[in-house]
């Protein structure tokens, strides 16, 4: 494991107990950037960086009883507290890291990453790794319950131009890891960037 790696896990491992109890209100929030993916009944899904799968039962509710819910996560802890509040009910839960996923190429109709962007040890690559494990045409849904200012004024910090989520950072490394921006929302109620899988 790299050292970037065991940095994003130590992280996650020491918070994962009391995580979801932080951010108590942001269900609603992660239900409807959900609906805007636009899934259908019988797609199947993945839930990139799921950490204790918030996202889970609203993906589950949008793909329905014939449709794949596949929640991923690199923290042990993480996934242990998903299980903890029964969100493995709504999908499996795999320990892997996502820019190495164990998954067959073209299996999912869609990604849905929650928070995931700041926390790719690899960027590009990861990104490139995701858009193998989606079919052509398929999306990817990178979300934050809040926007980017509001994020950084919740962490005592200014925004910087290096920031992977700004729109003109973003479009170009998407671009190069075989998708395609469709639509881009940075509100200080959420983020939310739609882009489909280029063939």
């Amino acid at each position: 494991m790299s050292d970037d790696h065991r940095d994003v896990q130590e992280f996650f491992a020491a918070r994962a107990a009391a995580w979801d109890a932080r951010f108590p209100d942001d269900g609603p929030a992660y239900e409807a950037a959900v609906a805007d993916i636009g899934l259908r009944p019988g797609d199947a899904v993945l839930d990139a960086g799921c950490g204790t799968g918030r996202a889970m039962p609203a993906l589950r509710t949008a793909v329905g009883p014939l449709g794949t819910v596949v929640g991923v996560d690199l923290t042990p802890e993480m996934l242990d507290a998903a299980v903890r509040a029964g969100r493995n009910g709504s999908g499996a839960l795999l320990l892997a890291d996502v820019g190495s996923l164990p998954l067959r190429d073209g299996a999912f109709d869609a990604v849905f990453g929650a928070g995931l962007i700041s926390h790719l040890a690899r960027p590009a690559e990861d990104l490139r790794e995701l858009a193998r494990v989606v079919r052509p045409g398929g999306l990817l849904a990178l979300f934050h319950p809040v926007g980017r200012a509001a994020l950084a004024a919740r962490h005592g910090r200014r925004l910087t131009g290096d920031d992977l989520r700004a729109q003109e950072n973003l479009r170009p490394l998407l671009a190069g890891s075989g998708w395609r921006l469709q639509s881009y929302v940075d509100e200080d109620s959420r983020f939310l960037a739609l882009a489909e899988r280029t063939a």
